[in-house]
This record gives structure tokens, C-alpha cells and sequence, in this order.
């Protein structure tokens, strides 16, 4: 039986031009903002300070937080819309999914992160939190969930579904097996254990992953699509970077983790066989394309998307992440929604997604952007 070790989460300083440090004070969250000076990242683009498609709301203070997989993004859309709406101050703390959207609905918070979407008929807000509506969904970016892998002499390792999702559950134990050298007929596969690493804490990168293995691999995984990890063995690790830090560090592993840690480890990556024509790799051009066949099947103003993760269609990646920003239909506080419909005018306008996969994100495609916008607009 596995056990899941789980220890106090530690408060991770906010991210953006406007910083906020929460401080719990009787139970409540204070939030103090500060300008941040820092320069621009190195590699990422600096557009003149102009925010295209959203007119700047001539003040507001407006706190988000939530998924830790949006923090680069939401470092870069803040400091370029700061820069041209200086009156605002927008601040995002990423606690990650679960606790960015348990703030918004206590009322915390002006909008929540997730990296899953939340049920507006079953999330229901705190008393005095969207009073006359509810809370609902807006995709904002997206990306691969890839999987990078340590194998000495493999540079290119090609798995499908039902492998991957039986190394991820213990019944795949070793590189040599035959199921990987079938789909790696070239490669020189080690007689070597497979220590497939796993995230301890819960997250909504292990529940996309494990939703694309229940319903890609029905025969090969069959547990449920949850935020805590539902595989068998395998090695643990908190967070992301840490899950891609053992990853780099260990001979013979695979883990699952947002592309941008396979740059900064320069690490490897599978490639996909869906079925089509060619593996697919894990690229923001592959994964846009993903998420461009996804349906939206939310109700009313909720965009909650849905992927087809069985596609065989060349050039889509099927492992793929969509982050949402949760927020009130209605009743969201006068006093800030000008500045957060601003701000996420902005961050859903090509100004906003054209950069993204310059810093390792899948952009939304254009046909569900506009649609995000046009949800943004009527935000009351």
C-alpha cells in the first residue's frame, strides 16, 4: 500500500510587478503591495508597455492565486500590463490549484488559478461571495504535461498510452521490457530498472495526467482522474521542479511535469504514438493544436473545455494542461472589477497569448480566446 507523506505546504512569495505577501492575521488575508523593479527575464519578450484589446481601468488593486504552473505567465502578463495601466496593482500568489481557488471561494481572493476546472453547480461560494451568480471557468493558457525521462544512450524514446500508463503503475519495471523496445525497434534499451517519479503533493498536472491514462489506456490504467496520485510504486516528489530535479538526477527515471523544467534541466522527453502518421513531441505548437480540437462543455459563461484524448490526428500532442482562471459570473466587487476584467481582456488578447510559447506555454487558440473575451466583457 502507498503511502503519501504530507507535510505543511510552504507559502511561496507572490509573482508580478504588484507583489503581494499574504499574512494570515485572525484568519484573514492581509495583502500588501509594492512595485516591483526587477528587470525583464532573459529570453522573454518586452513589448513597448501597451496592452492591446483592453482599455486600462483607471484604478483598482486586484488579488489572484492559485496554480503554481501559471506563475511565469502570469510574472510576464503582469509586469506588461503594470506598464501600461500604472494605477493598477494585480497580484498572483501561486499556492497552487487547490489553494488558489479555496481563497476564491472565502472571497480571498478577486480570481483563482487552476490547472483544473472547477463544477459551478457544486463549487459553491462562501456566504457574500458572487451574491446572484456563480463561479465559472476562463481557459487562459495552456502546454504540455511532458514527460521527461533519464536513460543513458536513449535520445529519443518513443511510448504510447497503455506503456506509459503501465510504467506509472508498477507493471512496466525495466527498459528492456518488450512493449518499449516494440516502439523503440532502433534504440539500445538497457537492461536497467524504470523508478518512475510521481508528485506526493496534489496537483492538477497529476490529474490531467492520470485523466489522459484512464481514458486513452482504459485497459492498462484503470484509477480515477484525481488531483492525489493513484499509481502504484514509483518514487514521490513535491512540486514539479522537485518531481523534474529527481527526474535529472536519477539514472533510469521518468517523471511528468510542465515543459518548461525540460529547458531548465535540459532534459529529454517522450515522444507520443497516438496512432498517427509520426510520435508526436511534447512542443506549445503540438499541444495548441490539442487543445484547438478541445469542446467546450460548460453552461452559460463557463468554458470549461473538453479533450479528445484518444486523437490520432498528426501534430496534436494528446497530453495536454489547460489553466483556467476561476471568477464570478456576477457579483464580483465593484470596487475591482474594472481592473480584473482589464487585465483579463488583456491576458486573453493576442498581445497576451502570442508570448507565451516563447516561455513554454501553449497560446489558447484564437476561436476559444475570443470567446474568453467576450465572457470577460460581460463579467458583472
Amino acid at each position: 500500500m502507498q503511502h503519501r507523506r504530507r507535510g505543511k505546504r510552504s507559502l511561496l512569495l507572490p509573482v508580478g510587478v504588484a507583489a503581494a505577501v499574504v499574512a494570515a492575521a485572525g484568519g484573514a488575508l492581509a495583502w500588501v503591495w509594492e512595485a516591483d523593479s526587477s528587470a525583464p527575464e532573459s529570453g522573454v519578450p518586452t513589448p513597448p508597455p501597451a496592452v492591446a484589446d483592453a482599455a486600462c481601468a483607471e484604478r483598482g488593486k486586484v488579488p489572484g492565486s492559485g496554480s503554481s504552473a501559471q506563475q511565469h505567465a502570469m510574472k510576464y502578463w503582469i509586469k506588461q500590463y503594470e506598464r501600461a495601466c500604472p494605477p493598477v496593482r494585480i497580484a498572483y500568489n501561486p499556492l497552487g490549484s487547490g489553494a488558489g481557488v479555496a481563497q476564491f471561494m472565502r472571497g480571498a481572493t478577486s480570481f483563482g488559478g487552476s490547472d483544473t476546472p472547477v463544477d459551478p453547480e457544486k463549487a459553491k461560494p462562501a456566504e457574500g461571495v458572487c451574491p446572484g451568480g456563480r463561479a465559472i471557468n476562463l481557459p487562459m493558457l495552456g502546454g504540455p504535461i511532458a514527460l521527461g525521462y533519464n536513460v543513458p544512450g536513449v535520445d529519443d524514446l518513443v511510448l504510447d498510452a497503455p506503456t506509459v500508463a503501465r510504467i506509472f503503475d508498477s507493471k512496466i519495471t525495466t527498459w528492456d521490457h518488450p512493449a518499449i523496445r516494440k516502439l523503440n525497434p532502433d534504440a539500445t534499451l538497457p537492461s536497467m530498472p524504470i523508478k518512475a517519479v510521481h508528485r506526493s503533493d496534489d496537483s492538477g498536472t497529476t490529474q490531467n495526467l492520470q485523466a489522459y491514462l484512464a481514458d486513452a489506456a482504459p485497459e492498462a490504467w484503470s484509477h480515477p482522474a484525481e488531483k492525489a496520485w493513484q499509481g502504484r510504486g514509483g518514487i514521490s516528489a513535491s512540486g514539479s521542479d522537485l518531481v523534474a530535479k529527481t527526474v535529472n538526477s536519477t539514472v533510469g527515471s521518468i517523471g511528468y511535469f510542465e515543459l518548461s523544467f525540460t529547458s531548465k534541466f535540459q532534459m529529454q522527453s517522450v515522444r507520443i504514438d497516438t496512432g498517427g502518421s509520426e510520435p508526436v513531441p511534447a512542443t506549445t505548437k503540438t499541444a495548441s493544436a490539442g487543445i484547438a480540437a478541445a469542446e467546450v462543455v460548460g453552461a452559460g459563461k463557463d468554458m470549461t473545455l473538453k479533450f479528445d484524448y484518444r486523437t490520432a490526428a498528426d501534430g496534436r500532442y494528446p497530453i495536454v494542461l489547460v489553466s483556467y482562471e476561476i471568477v464570478c459570473d456576477r457579483g464580483n466587487k465593484p470596487d475591482t472589477l474594472p481592473a480584473l476584467k482589464s487585465f483579463l481582456t488583456y491576458t486573453a488578447s493576442p498581445a497576451g497569448q502570442r508570448p507565451l510559447s516563447r516561455i513554454h506555454y501553449a497560446p489558447l487558440p484564437e476561436s476559444v480566446a475570443a470567446e474568453v473575451r467576450k465572457v470577460v466583457r460581460a463579467l458583472r
